[in-house]
């Protein structure tokens, strides 16, 4: 039976595909082999709110206007010059980049557990080394062992070992904090790199940022801004440094490396917790599962 976010993705993929005729509730749940009643039912309780608020979120005007809100809310942030501790949700995250001997060792003499855990989007792949979490990854179309092997390439010369009940747990940290949990992120990447990825841990949920504005806050300037879309593409740890905030100028919802039905889902997802609003088609929230 597929999993709630797998129907959810697939209403996402469908209207990717359907956009400009904008398909309403009946359709997008026959897309899903479900009932109207049924899948609003599933969607409000996956995140608390009915698909039409959801997919406001991911029109391109709204984009466009989250742009622009974006702004002051970047700028306070790369002011302060935070490269340490970062606030996601309740969770609390720091991070440290690897030395310049350790990326060119390529992991040579790392060991580094890996296991599958369950997440609102999908199975996740997480990765471990004894200093933290060095990579989060969705699992790709083409399957668990295609998804493991494209982590792997990264540490090319690291020792892998399986331990899914321990890393299940730090899965269950990252996507159902409690208070007082902490995280600490290994950066492994070129220097460049890194601070790219430190720009992106400065965007807060519900917001986003152009490539051109990533660039200014990493660097102070915009012309770096396609190194940058290729150091937003390399992000080993998904979710947590969070390249899905990252959006075209135009306000674009252009493709991830986690496809892009899964960038709908984690944008308007964080933008409906964020600003869940008067829903007028939840007519009694007490009764939608969670």
């Amino acid at each position: 039976m597929p999993s709630d976010y797998a129907r959810i993705e697939k209403a996402l993929a469908f209207l990717v595909d359907n956009a400009q005729s904008q398909p309403d509730l009946a359709t997008l749940a026959a897309a899903c082999g479900l009932s109207a009643f049924h899948f609003q039912r599933l969607f409000t309780g996956w995140v608390g709110v009915s698909p039409k608020r959801f997919l406001q979120h991911l029109t391109l005007d709204h984009a466009k206007a989250c742009l622009l809100r974006s702004q002051s809310a970047l700028d306070a942030a790369y002011a302060s010059g935070l490269s340490g501790p970062s606030r996601l949700h309740d969770l609390f995250i720091a991070h440290e980049a690897v030395t310049p001997g350790e990326f060119k060792r390529r992991g040579s003499g790392l060991e580094i557990a890996y296991g599958w855990a369950a997440s609102p989007f999908g199975d996740v792949l997480v990765l471990t080394t004894a200093r933290g979490i060095c990579g989060l990854a969705f699992e790709l179309s083409a399957g668990r062992d295609a998804t493991l092997a494209d982590m792997m390439r990264r540490w090319p010369l690291a020792r892998f070992v399986p331990d899914t009940r321990r890393l299940a747990e730090i899965a269950r940290s990252i996507f159902a904090p409690q208070p007082g949990d902490r995280l600490t992120l290994v950066l492994h990447g070129s220097p460049f790199q890194v601070k790219v990825w430190e720009a992106l841990l400065r965007i807060p949920p519900g917001a986003l940022a152009s490539y051109a504005r990533v660039a200014e806050g990493a660097f102070g300037s915009a012309r770096a801004v396609r190194a940058v879309g290729a150091a937003v593409g390399d992000n080993p740890i998904s979710y947590l440094i969070p390249c899905h905030r990252v959006v075209r100028s135009t306000g674009a919802l252009n493709d991830y490396h986690w496809g892009r039905a899964r960038k709908l889902a984690l944008i308007g997802w964080e933008a409906a917790k964020a600003d869940p609003g008067d829903d007028p088609e939840i007519e009694d929230r007490a009764r939608v599962p969670v």
